[in-house]
């Protein structure tokens, strides 16, 4: 049985971190973006990366950061995946050489059909995955979703089961669905499973995780 990994992204607190490791989290996102009300400093994504145990994956996030900002967020977390989610050039992603993910901001409603995700992932063959979200203001967290029928998942070219990171609107009511009809690497949720911005709720993450289990058994 394929096993489709998990990133819960946006955390803020010891807590939950701990939360979301227990529950089965493969990776842990923290936003290194001032701007996003899920924000946390280098120093304070540090902190909380240090609660991680091996083979669980710290994210760093980055919207169209200075070199001097991603500098010290990798100071601050060096073991860190970088994901960049904003206007960044293949050349300014690889330019740190170290594996990174990159944030394809799909528009949503009929707009996605416009979208050329086979484009896309080839001018970020660089990445070590192309993350799906929905094109929302704020550079994502925004509890919307794409249209997931608006691209051809079985295409080569994309790899969806080794290469795609479904996000943008997931929440344990959906997330079987997305993962049924895109059949991703892993899925990745932030406001899905808060109760508020930047908190999250322990019984919505447990949720979570268990309909991803259900939806790689199907």
């Amino acid at each position: 049985m394929k096993r489709t990994r998990i990133k819960i992204c946006g955390l803020t607190r010891e807590a939950d971190v701990r939360h979301a490791v227990q529950a089965g989290a493969d990776a842990i996102g923290f936003v290194l973006y001032p701007p996003s009300s899920r924000a946390v400093t280098p120093e304070r994504a540090g902190e909380l990366a240090r609660l991680l145990p091996p083979f669980v994956t710290p994210v760093l996030l980055f919207v169209n950061a200075s070199a001097a900002e991603i500098a010290a967020g990798l100071q601050a977390v060096p073991n860190a995946l970088l994901q960049f989610h904003g206007d960044e050039t293949p050349e300014q992603c690889r330019v740190n050489a170290r594996p990174f993910l990159r944030a394809a901001r799909v528009p949503v409603g009929d707009g996605a059909r416009s979208f050329d995700l086979l484009e896309y992932a080839q001018d970020y063959a660089d990445a070590q995955a192309i993350l799906l979200d929905a094109h929302v203001q704020g550079y994502g967290g925004g509890g919307v979703a794409f249209d997931w029928t608006a691209f051809n998942w079985s295409h080569p070219q994309l790899n969806a089961s080794a290469r795609l990171v479904l996000s943008g609107g997931l929440t344990p009511a959906n997330v079987i669905d997305g993962i049924r009809l895109v059949r991703p690497w892993a899925v990745d949720v932030s406001s899905g499973v808060e109760s508020a911005k930047g908190i999250k709720s322990p019984e919505l993450i447990d949720r979570f995780v268990a309909a991803v289990r259900q939806a790689d058994a199907t």
